[in-house]
C-alpha cells in the first residue's frame, strides 16, 4: 500500500546525508568514461526527472551534447554506438526499463551505464550477465518510494551532482550545494516558509504556468510529472524566453483561471523580473527564489518541486503519495513495449552470426540485406569460421588489458574463471602467450594466480613486444626508466609540451614511451598532441598505438608480433590463434589481429578476412575471451574449436 506523501518527505534529510557520504568511486569512474562522448539519459516516471538531471549535468560539466529519452524511444530509435547511454531506475523492475535495457545491451554501445536503486532487481540481474555494462547500485536508505518518486530522486540527483563536481574539478560547486540544501531541508526553514506563503494564491486557479531558467529546468519538469501523476492540476512549462514565443497568449484568453510559478536564480534574475512585470496583474504570481551556482540551484529547484507538490495536495485535498490507482491504470502500466522490427530481415542468421556481421560491417544485417550487401558479409563470415574450425592451433596469443582483464579493473588480477581456462589449456600442452603494453605488473598478477608448474610454458611479451620472456623469468622485464637513444629526444620533447605536462602521465621504458591521461580527455586529443610532438621533433622511426587506457610510442622493431616470432622458434609454422580487444587501427592489437586466425572481443578492423568478434550478442571484453577459450578442445598438444562452436 502506498505511504502518505508526508512520510516520504520526512526522510529527505536522511537521504541527502547518505548522498553526501556514499562511496561514489564507481560512479565517478563511469562518468569519467561518459565524459568522453555525448550522452543519452533514459528513464520513466520519476526516474525521467533524474535522467534530465543527468543530461543537464553532463552538458554543464563536459560541454558535450546530452539528451533525454523514455524507454520506448530508446528501444526503437537508432543511435550511434559511440554515444554513452545511461538507464536510471529506482526499482529496476518495471516492464519499460527492462525492455529498453535488453534492446540496448544487444546494440553494445561504447558505454552502457545503469544507475539502479535495488541490488536484487531484475534490471541488476540482467546487467550482471553482461559484464561490459557499468552497473551502479545505490539503494537509498529510505527504501522504496511510495506512489511518487521522492527520496530515490533526490538521492540519485545529489549523487550525480556530487560525482560530476568532484570528477570534473568543481568541488566548490558541491560544497555550495551542500550549504544551500542544508538550509532548505527542514520544513520549518525560513526560506521554505516564504515559498509556501508565496504559493497560496496559486491553488484556487486550475492552470499553473511554470517559468524557469537553464539550471532550474529539472525542478519544473518534476513539478509537471508529479502534478500529472497525482492529478493535482494542469501545468504548463516554459523557459523565460520560450514563454515569449507565443506561450504568453494563454493569459490573453484564460487569465482568470491561471497562475504563474517562477523559479528565479541569480543567473536569470534580471530576465525573470522583467518577464514577470509584463504578465497581467490579475494573474497570481509565486516566486521561488534560489541562490548559488548550477548544482545548488538545480538541487534546490528539485527540493522546491517536492515541497510544492505536498502543499498543492493539501490545498486540493489529494495525498500525492496515495492518490489511488484505477484498474485501467494498472493494466496500462503492465502493457509491454512493441516488439522491435529492427532485426526482422536476417534470413538464415543465428543471433551470434547477426551480431558478428553487425559489429564487423558497422551496419545492421537488415540494412545490409536492403542494400544487397548481406550475402557478401555472410560469405566472409562463413569462410573465416570454416578456417577456424579446420585449424589445429599450437598456441594462443592474447592481449591482456581489455582481453584477459576488464580495463575498468585492470589493476586487479584475472578472474578465477579466466585463470582456470588458461591453466586448462596449458596443462593440455598448448602454448599460451600474453602480449601486453604493460610491464612487470602482468607477470606478478599471472604468477599470483597460475600454478608455478605452468610458468615455464607461458610466454609474455612486455611493453608491446619490446621484451619477450617466459613467465617464470623474474628478471623480466627490464626495469630501467631511461629510454633508448632513438627515443630520448622524443621523450624530452613530450615532457616539455605544456598541455601534456598538465593532463598526462608519462612513463619511459627502454623501448617504449607511455602517455596516460590523468583527467577526462578524449583519446583523440591525447593522440593529436603526441603526433604533433613527433612531427615537430622529426622523429620518424617510431610506431604509435592506442590501448584502452593509454597511448604507446615504441621504437622501430617493437611489435606484439615479436611474441609470435618467439613462439615460431618452438612450434614452427603451425596456426596460432590471436585474441585482442583493439583490432581497429591505430589500436595496439592491430598488428596482432591482422594474423589469419584472429578473434576480436571489442574493436575490429575492417578486413573481412580476419579479426571477427564472434561472441554472444550483448557481450564484449573478457567475457568473450572466456567464451572463446572454453570452446577450445585439446587434442595431442593442439587446440581446436568443436564443430558446434561459434555458431
Amino acid at each position: 500500500m502506498a505511504r502518505p506523501y508526508s512520510s516520504e518527505m520526512a526522510k529527505l534529510a536522511e537521504t541527502f546525508t547518505w548522498a553526501k557520504t556514499a562511496d561514489i568511486g564507481p560512479l565517478r569512474l563511469a562518468l569519467r568514461t561518459a565524459g568522453l562522448s555525448p550522452l543519452r539519459a533514459i528513464g520513466s516516471g520519476g526516474s525521467l526527472t533524474a535522467a534530465h538531471m543527468l543530461a543537464s549535468l553532463h552538458q554543464h560539466f563536459t560541454g558535450r551534447l546530452a539528451s533525454v529519452a523514455t524507454p520506448l524511444e530508446a528501444a526503437e530509435e537508432p543511435l550511434e554506438s559511440g554515444v554513452a547511454t545511461w538507464l536510471l531506475s529506482a526499482g529496476g523492475g518495471n516492464i519499460d526499463i527492462m525492455a529498453a535495457a535488453k534492446a540496448l545491451i544487444l546494440r553494445e554501445p561504447r558505454q552502457l551505464g545503469v544507475l539502479c536503486g535495488r541490488a536484487d532487481s531484475p534490471l541488476a540481474d540482467l546487467c550482471r550477465n553482461h559484464s561490459f555494462v557499468d552497473l551502479l547500485l545505490y539503494p537509498p536508505p529510505a527504501g522504496k518510494d511510495g506512489f511518487l518518486a521522492t527520496n530515490s530522486l533526490l538521492g540519485f540527483s545529489a549523487l550525480l551532482n556530487r560525482a560530476y563536481a568532484t570528477e570534473f574539478g568543481a568541488d566548490a560547486d558541491w560544497d555550495e550545494a551542500i550549504d544551500r540544501l542544508q538550509m532548505l531541508l527542514p520544513e520549518s526553514a525560513p526560506a521554505v516558509q516564504v515559498w509556501r506563503e508565496a504559493t497560496v494564491p496559486l491553488w484556487p486557479r486550475t492552470t499553473t504556468v511554470v517559468l524557469y531558467g537553464p539550471s532550474t529546468r529539472v525542478g519544473a519538469i518534476d513539478l509537471e510529472s508529479k502534478f500529472t501523476e497525482a492529478a493535482l492540476g494542469n501545468l504548463q512549462l516554459a523557459d523565460y524566453r520560450n514563454f515569449a514565443h507565443g506561450r504568453h497568449h494563454w493569459f490573453a484568453k484564460r487569465a482568470e483561471t491561471s497562475a504563474v510559478l517562477a523559479f528565479v536564480t541569480d543567473a536569470d534574475r534580471a530576465l525573470a523580473e522583467r518577464t514577470l512585470a509584463l504578465i497581467p496583474t490579475e494573474v497570481p504570481q509565486a516566486r521561488i527564489d534560489l541562490s548559488g551556482g548550477h548544482s545548488a540551484t538545480a538541487l534546490s529547484s528539485l527540493l522546491a518541486a517536492l515541497r510544492i507538490t505536498e502543499w498543492a495536495g493539501i490545498a486540493r485535498g489529494i495525498d500525492p503519495g496515495r492518490p489511488g490507482v484505477p484498474e485501467f491504470g494498472r493494466k496500462l502500466y503492465n502493457l509491454p513495449l512493441p516488439r522491435s522490427h529492427r532485426g526482422a530481415s536476417r534470413p538464415r542468421l543465428s543471433p551470434r552470426e547477426a551480431a558478428a556481421i553487425s559489429r564487423k560491417a558497422g551496419v545492421a544485417p537488415s540494412r545490409l540485406a536492403a542494400m544487397g550487401e548481406l550475402d557478401r558479409w555472410r560469405d566472409a563470415l562463413g569462410a573465416f569460421r570454416a578456417r577456424l574450425h579446420e585449424a589445429r592451433f599450437a598456441a594462443v596469443v592474447l592481449d591482456y588489458d581489455g582481453t584477459i582483464v576488464d580495463t575498468r579493473h585492470r589493476f586487479e588480477p584475472a578472474s578465477p574463471e579466466m585463470i582456470a581456462e588458461l591453466a586448462r589449456l596449458a596443462t593440455a600442452g598448448a602454448r599460451i602467450a600474453v602480449a601486453t603494453g604493460r610491464g612487470g605488473s602482468v607477470r606478478r598478477d599471472l604468477q599470483s594466480r597460475l600454478p608455478s608448474s605452468l610458468w615455464s610454458q607461458i610466454l609474455v611479451g612486455y611493453y608491446n613486444g619490446a621484451e619477450v620472456a617466459p613467465l617464470v623469468d623474474d628478471s623480466a622485464p627490464d626495469r630501467a626508466t631511461t629510454v633508448c637513444a632513438a627515443l630520448r629526444p622524443l621523450a624530452d620533447a613530450l615532457r616539455r609540451q605544456p598541455e601534456l605536462a598538465q593532463c598526462a602521465r608519462q612513463e619511459d621504458r627502454p623501448f617504449q614511451i607511455t602517455l596516460e591521461a590523468v583527467r577526462v580527455m578524449p583519446e583523440s586529443r591525447l593522440w593529436d598532441l603526441a603526433q604533433q610532438v613527433i612531427l615537430m621533433t622529426g622523429v620518424s622511426d617510431v610506431s604509435v598505438t592506442r590501448s584502452s587506457h593509454s597511448i604507446d610510442i615504441v621504437a622501430a622493431g617493437v611489435s606484439k608480433l615479436n611474441v609470435i616470432e618467439h613462439l615460431r622458434k618452438d612450434i614452427g609454422d603451425g596456426p596460432i590463434l590471436t585474441i585482442g580487444d583493439r583490432g581497429r587501427w591505430p589500436g595496439n592489437d592491430y598488428a596482432l589481429l591482422r594474423e589469419p586466425f584472429s578473434l576480436g572481443v571489442d574493436e575490429l578492423s575492417v578486413d573481412p578476412a580476419t579479426c571477427w568478434h564472434l561472441g554472444e550478442p550483448g557481450q564484449r571484453g573478457p567475457a568473450v575471451t572466456l567464451d572463446y577459450l572454453s570452446m577450445l578442445e585439446p587434442h595431442d598438444g593442439y587446440l581446436q574449436f568443436g564443430k558446434e562452436a561459434l555458431q
